[in-house]
């Protein structure tokens, strides 16, 4: 497992430069962001974690486009290029406030398992947040359980964890509820660099 740190920690761990690894970086690998926003502290502090986001690569051979495959609760699941998190985050002209890492599981990921369950998390593109999703979003950090009914709508570490379980993997954790550190903390992930 990724070990587990602290924001201290985090923040003294050497940056590569995203230029230095993009051509190493493969789809199936995951992105954790601890952000220095409000709402990401909200996650942080109820989930006892350092990470507030998590999300998964998709990388795009053919066009040569490192991608983001994430539910953001403000705008729902979306494929958004790695790079507009370290240049122009939100259109900001600026980078995403916080640090960024990402992982690789070890294991070997089939490509076609791979492929399926990244082609699962590609279908449930756009889909939105209802009014209320927020609100359930931190009932469900703040008890630490796991979503009631069968909807589609998704918390970041809800989404990673059903994209690779249609992969045929099955991300281990011991709470009803998966945040962020539950992914980070299965002993199959492991730290592969710091890029913000």
């Amino acid at each position: 497992m990724a070990a587990a740190i602290t924001k201290k920690q985090l923040k003294e761990m050497p940056v590569i430069p995203y230029e230095k690894i993009r051509d190493h970086v493969k789809t199936g690998q995951i992105f954790f962001s601890s952000g220095s926003y409000a709402f990401s502290g909200v996650i942080q502090k109820l989930t006892k974690s350092v990470w507030s986001h998590v999300a998964v690569i998709y990388k795009d051979e053919e066009l040569g486009r490192v991608l983001v495959l994430e539910a953001e609760p403000a705008v729902g699941i979306r494929l958004i290029p790695l790079s507009k998190y370290l240049h122009d985050y939100k259109d900001k002209r600026r980078p995403y406030k916080g640090q960024i890492a990402i992982a690789s599981l070890n294991l070997d990921l089939e490509k076609e398992k791979l492929n399926r369950g990244i082609s699962f998390g590609l279908d449930e593109l756009a889909r939105p947040y209802d009014n209320f999703e927020i609100v359930r979003i931190m009932m469900r950090i703040l008890f630490h359980i796991s979503k009631r009914e069968k909807n589609r709508n998704y918390i970041c570490s809800e989404l990673v964890r059903d994209v690779f379980a249609k992969a045929g993997i099955i991300m281990q954790y011991k709470d009803t509820y998966i945040s962020p550190d539950n992914i980070w903390s299965d002993e199959r992930v492991q730290l592969k660099y710091r890029i913000l």
